[in-house]
């Protein structure tokens, strides 16, 4: 039985991304935790976020995982999810400027005022609601999910500056953004896969299938 750890350092919607990875995978021993020989010895690792992401990564290191996490990154399957996406990159410019954890080249920042849509209506920030999500690079996290399909957005930050070859889906808002990334064994969403339903709990079931290889 593959076990999936949820990395637990106090932000994330860890019941919920538990409750939707049980449903990607219903024999799958999904464990929320802080444990690291737990995390290191799991098949598949899930670092979820929400919040800012100073308090995350502060977070992260108050509770000795920053190290874990750089581990996992090197060997094991690992999706990042939301801040847990941002905090894979190398710098935040919110709450003033933020190194984070520098596994993936890039850096995040915040999406300018005054946006406007086609039509020229303003655009609401933090980016809240469903949008479509356009994949290009090959991703197995995307396997039997329609392009153009719609995934749920909380953010009012996002990705830059990040290398093409990372960069595996992009989403609208009014400007394309990296929205999914992927690296070696590591991926990546700035959406909620557990909020997303059939498409979110189809990405979820891809991760968990991956090797972390392909």
């Amino acid at each position: 039985m593959a076990t999936v750890a949820v990395i637990d350092y106090g932000m994330g919607n860890l019941h919920s991304i538990a409750k939707a990875l049980k449903a990607a995978s219903p024999d799958a021993n999904v464990i929320v935790s802080a444990d690291k020989d737990i995390i290191l010895s799991a098949d598949h690792i899930v670092f979820p976020g929400v919040g800012a992401i100073r308090d995350c990564m502060a977070a992260i290191k108050e509770a000795g995982l920053d190290d874990v996490i750089k581990q996992v990154a090197k060997t094991k399957p690992l999706l990042g999810i939301c801040i847990g996406m941002q905090a894979l990159l190398e710098h935040s410019e919110e709450n003033g400027g933020v190194d984070c954890l520098g596994i993936i080249p890039g850096n995040i920042i915040k999406f300018p005022a005054n946006l406007k849509d086609s039509l020229n209506n303003k655009l609401k920030i933090p980016h809240m609601g469903w949008n479509v999500v356009n994949y290009s690079n090959k991703n197995p996290l995307f396997e039997n999910i329609a392009q153009n399909d719609r995934f749920y957005f909380v953010h009012s930050y996002h990705a830059e500056k990040v290398g093409d070859n990372f960069v595996s889906a992009t989403s609208n808002y009014p400007n394309a953004f990296p929205c999914a990334l992927k690296w070696r064994n590591i991926v990546a969403v700035q959406f909620h896969p557990e909020k997303s339903q059939h498409a979110g709990i189809q990405l979820l079931k891809n991760f968990l299938n991956w090797d972390g290889t392909s």
